[in-house]
């Protein structure tokens, strides 16, 4: 797994964001899993948590079903996770 390094990361904007801050695991993943189907493939999902699993559940699910886990940029109380669409 390559993940992006954080100035890149700051770079991107992503096609969708889903807001999960508040949610408890696995309100995040469930959140990223509806989300990844609303952009088309090549696409960036960012999801917002303040949970702090989120960053190992969503690169755990990435990897189990071949979407790109792009990495994670810290940010004022939540973390911003990017995932890009491969199928």
């Amino acid at each position: 797994m390559t993940v992006a390094a954080a100035t890149d990361l700051q770079s991107i904007t992503a096609n969708k964001i889903v807001d999960a801050r508040g949610s408890a695991c696995p309100g995040p993943l469930l959140e990223a899993k509806k989300g990844i189907g609303a952009v088309s493939i090549s696409q960036i999902l960012e999801i917002w948590s303040s949970d702090p699993a989120t960053k190992t559940d969503i690169a755990a699910w990435s990897a189990k079903v071949g979407q790109s886990f792009l990495g994670v940029l810290p940010a004022d109380g939540y973390d911003r996770v990017f995932v890009r669409r491969q199928k």
